[in-house]
């Protein structure tokens, strides 16, 4: 696996081989410590495309802090929902605003479930519930950020006093608050020297567990800490709860010699051992932003103004204090540092519905975590998705089932080559001798067609395009869900059986 790793920075087919693998923490670990700076964001990179990663970035915003009106609170998560970002929930500071309101913590979640329909990613989740805080830790300026690097654990000594009295008052309602959440973070910084800095590992077990009993997705927190062994136990405690996505936290919990490498070598490891293809920060220096994007990073959580995770990201020592506004600053990063290709940096609300639409035609049986050839159908936002209102929401104009009965012969031509057409592929197996595939992306294509050559009977081959491929079948069938593209195929092959 050491020889492979280096291989897979510059080698396509040993990036594919090692996607395939069971893979070892410590071996992984171990070969990208010893890549360059130029190698490890290659190779992280190389994990990011189709279908070895998740290829998206985007941002998740907490909308919450403990001092916000709830009139506050529910305007900044119908902005999100606007811009089509997910919500970053911290569960202390929903408790917080609802006890200034005479309400439960679960009555301010239902609220903001009922005013928007983007995913909900609950977190400060524990035992008994909603963490709860004193007024001196929930009102924290951050200043571990903002004296920068390197702390193990807050500053001040006091980042874990909770109020367990007033969490066992709202424990009744701890599994209602996991079925209005489409994903659910934990925290593994315990396990990594953290102790002051997150609860005991047996909590983020008991959340996990809840998180799976109801098909959530779950996210695990870890911070880069001294860079190698700190890293390795957070990887393997995080794959030992299931966590889908892996949460890499650096800024002040980044102790390493050089902090920036040491970012980049802890997401690009990520990359290539994270289940459910997705990686993500909750806290980054601006540097480590920059060069965790550079490495293949998906998602920064950023926040509104009064949320920690305003200043946790995007930031700079000396700067970063409770109070900024993340969003904009953490969106302007993203496009300097990277070029969109299919979807826009970050993606928005019409990409997001798109990509619900996708999970809603595949179905709870054929997403994420499940297999077609050697690869999953989708990744952790599929899981993610199918659990969120608009997902529910959405009414498809036509069914996987409408477009097998729309094929009549023994050859058939699936326009576009992402997970859909693998679904389309499996299910049409049955009925035609031969697939062809087209994609505008030749890697797409590739992979596509490879993986499918051993996952079902038919034989499966590449199009040269749209209308040759179309041509060469006796049906075609277009399978984007973005509706711009799908009409342009249509302008292209006006008699393919049209999904959206």
């Amino acid at each position: 696996m050491h020889d492979l790793i280096k291989e897979a920075v510059y080698d396509d087919a040993a990036a594919i081989e090692l996607s395939k693998m069971d893979k070892d923490v410590v071996s992984v670990v171990d070969a990208i410590s010893e890549l360059s700076l130029e190698e490890t964001m290659k190779l992280g990179m190389q994990f990011k495309r189709f279908p070895l990663g998740c290829d998206l970035t985007e941002v998740v915003v907490g909308t919450c802090a403990s001092d916000l009106q709830l009139k506050e609170l529910l305007g900044n998560c119908r902005l999100a929902n606007m811009i089509g970002a997910s919500i970053h929930i911290c569960a202390y500071a929903f408790s917080d605003i609802a006890e200034e309101n005479g309400m439960s913590g679960i009555d301010v979640m239902k609220q903001v479930y009922d005013t928007v329909d983007v995913p909900l990613d609950l977190d400060h989740f524990g035992e008994n519930g909603p963490m709860r805080f004193p007024k001196e830790i929930v009102k924290c300026g951050g200043e571990c950020y903002l004296k920068g690097p390197a702390f193990t654990e807050c500053p001040r000594g006091r980042i874990h006093s909770r109020l367990i009295d007033k969490e066992m008052l709202e424990k009744p309602d701890k599994e209602d608050w996991v079925k209005l959440a489409s994903s659910v973070a934990v925290n593994v910084t315990s396990e990594q020297s953290g102790e002051g800095h997150a609860a005991p590992l047996r909590e983020a077990k008991d959340v996990a567990d809840l998180a799976k009993k109801y098909g959530r997705g779950l996210e695990s927190i870890m911070f880069v800490g001294d860079g190698y062994d700190e890293v390795i136990t957070g990887f393997e405690k995080s794959l030992e709860l299931g966590a889908d996505i892996f949460v890499i936290e650096g800024g002040p919990f980044n102790r390493a010699e050089n902090p920036v490498e040491a970012y980049a070598k802890a997401i690009a490891a990520a990359r290539v051992l994270v289940p459910g293809k997705v990686v993500a920060t909750n806290g980054a220096y601006e540097y480590e932003c920059r060069a965790g994007l550079r490495t293949g990073l998906n998602i920064i959580i950023t926040g509104f103004p009064n949320n920690h995770h305003g200043y946790m990201c995007g930031y700079e020592p000396g700067t970063a204090r409770r109070g900024k506004f993340g969003l904009p600053r953490v969106i302007e990063i993203m496009n300097e540092e990277l070029k969109a290709t299919n979807t826009r940096i970050p993606v928005q609300r019409d990409e997001l519905v798109a990509l619900a639409t996708a999970v809603k035609l595949a179905g709870p049986d054929y997403i994420y975590p499940r297999k077609i050839g050697d690869y999953t159908v989708g990744d952790a936002h599929w899981a993610t998705l199918i659990h969120s209102k608009m997902h529910d929401g959405i009414t498809l104009k036509n069914t996987i089932e409408d477009a097998v009965s729309s094929v009549n012969g023994n050859s058939v031509a699936l326009l576009g080559g992402r997970f859909i057409s693998w679904v389309l592929a499996n299910e049409l197996d049955k009925y035609v001798d031969e697939i062809i595939i087209s994609d505008t992306d030749p890697w797409v294509q590739k992979m596509t067609v490879d993986n499918l050559q051993g996952a079902v009977n038919a034989t499966v081959i590449a199009g040269e395009n749209d209308k040759s491929s179309a041509n060469a079948a006796d049906d075609s069938i277009i399978t984007t869900t973005v509706p711009q593209i799908s009409k342009n195929i249509l302008n292209t092959v006006p008699n393919a059986f049209n999904l959206v």
